[in-house]
């Protein structure tokens, strides 16, 4: 009988510390405009616009691309998206290249991110500053 009092009461406080933990959570998300909470963009991630044709092949600001092998696609509520399903689409897009100038990672733009000033170009990349916290860009 006292054991199955034991089992009870401890699973009562994992149920306990599970709901605390998951409002805990929740409550350190601030929601934004878009009802998502905000996500860290990579810093070394450039802006285009994106087209997906027949995978792997891409337009990326009009010109014909590849996506790696292993590609992900972030979609605006940071789930994956596969590039079948956003074939044909142009999306407004931050991604990633790998050293061979693949694509290799994007996400799809949230209507507060577009309004964030981002790079477009390397030479853009290098000149302005990016300040983590605030995951800003500034022109000097």
């Amino acid at each position: 009988m006292t054991r199955c009092r034991t089992r009870a009461a401890h699973a009562a406080r994992w149920l306990s510390a599970l709901s605390l933990a998951t409002l805990t959570a929740m409550s350190t998300w601030a929601a934004t405009s878009s009802g998502y909470p905000p996500r860290k963009l990579a810093p070394q991630s450039l802006r285009g616009e994106l087209q997906v044709m027949a995978a792997p092949e891409a337009l990326l600001n009009g010109q014909g691309v590849r996506l790696a092998p292993g590609a992900r696609i972030h979609g605006q509520d940071n789930m994956l998206v596969m590039s079948g399903r956003a074939a044909g689409q142009k999306l407004t897009v931050n991604y990633t290249a790998d050293t061979y100038g693949l694509v290799m990672e994007v996400w799809i733009l949230r209507p507060e991110e577009l309004a964030q000033r981002w790079p477009k170009t390397l030479e853009e990349a290098r000149t302005w500053l990016f300040e983590p916290q605030t995951q800003t860009w500034t022109k000097p």
